[in-house]
């Protein structure tokens, strides 16, 4: 993965328009005429919008992507999201087209991880696949509840993956309350994600209504309708802990039962790096803990502590 530097943008608007229009001295610049000529120019390029054709942003993704280690096959799906905030970042920095824009990655680390960030389309709601959250609450989460009390490793803990705005572990979090244990004390759950913006919707805890569709009804009562949104009660948010990390750089301390890392890693990113990840996945899970995938995921190579119950779902050996 390419090393993108600390945060922040390198250039403000003025300096990175100057790049390509340069920055005039003398009086020209200066009089009121061209201070005025000046100000027009600004605001006819803000207003116009940018024009990227499909078949730029393509060439310009299957460019970028292995910088960044993503693939074009988990991007490609999911183009005409990232192409549309292609645009809208060309807007932001009054770039006329990709051209401009990969001259300007070439003099800024830091755009870079923005780039990066517009690359991975969240698509996240409650309850998302019900096949597996269904088998998690009848068979699973029982499962290891059961195994983690005979061997006194209570409380059980859970990591939720890019977990985007946080539906998923507050899923588990009303699965467990509703359908699993009447003990909060019994279960502790980890969400990470690289966005702190997304972390910021997550730990607010309000959605509209269409995130919670197919969420049980019985479980629709945790919410309470604050304007447009639902907002989830205080009590179901409780067990569940924000954390803004990369999976590619950074793992939470510590083993655990049960990792859901569903439609991220094993989606977009290449597969040397999907392979470092399963790898280190693996190793964090305890004895008998169980890793989820993407409904339509599969690992990238068999990993010899690993044994598969289903394609999307891996069970560590014991040891």
């Amino acid at each position: 993965m390419r090393d993108n530097g600390g945060g922040g943008e390198t250039h403000p608007t003025e300096s990175i328009r100057d790049l390509f229009q340069g920055n005039p001295q003398g009086d020209s610049a200066t009089s009121w005429r061209g201070r005025r000529a000046g100000a027009a120019a600004r605001r006819a390029t803000c207003a116009v919008p940018r024009v990227v054709k499909d078949a730029d942003c393509v060439r310009f993704l299957q460019w970028a992507l292995p910088e960044l280690d993503l693939r074009w096959q988990g991007v490609r799906r999911v183009r005409r999201q990232v192409c549309k905030r292609l645009r809208r970042r060309l807007d932001e920095l009054r770039l006329d087209d990709l051209a401009q824009y990969r001259v300007l990655l070439g003099r800024s680390p830091q755009e870079w991880s923005r780039l990066d960030a517009m690359c991975r389309i969240s698509v996240s709601r409650f309850y998302r696949d019900r096949e597996v959250f269904e088998r998690l609450e009848k068979e699973l989460l029982p499962r290891l509840l059961n195994q983690a009390a005979r061997g006194g490793t209570l409380p059980l803990r859970l990591w939720s993956v890019g977990c985007a705005s946080g539906e998923e572990p507050y899923t588990l979090a009303l699965m467990w309350a509703f359908g699993v244990s009447a003990s909060r004390d019994a279960v502790e759950i980890i969400a990470t994600d690289a966005d702190a913006q997304l972390l910021q919707r997550a730990r607010r805890g309000c959605y509209p209504s269409s995130s919670l569709r197919e969420l049980p009804e019985a479980w629709r009562r945790a919410f309470t309708r604050c304007g447009h949104e639902w907002c989830l009660a205080a009590a179901y948010r409780t067990p569940v802990s924000f954390l803004q990390q990369d999976i590619r750089e950074q793992l939470p301390d510590g083993s655990f039962d049960l990792i859901l890392c569903r439609n991220v890693v094993f989606t977009y990113f290449a597969r040397a790096v999907q392979i470092r990840i399963a790898r280190r996945l693996a190793e964090a899970l305890v004895p008998g803990g169980l890793l989820l995938l993407g409904a339509r995921e599969t690992l990238p190579e068999a990993i010899p502590t690993l044994c598969a119950e289903r394609a999307w779902l891996h069970r560590r050996r014991a040891s």
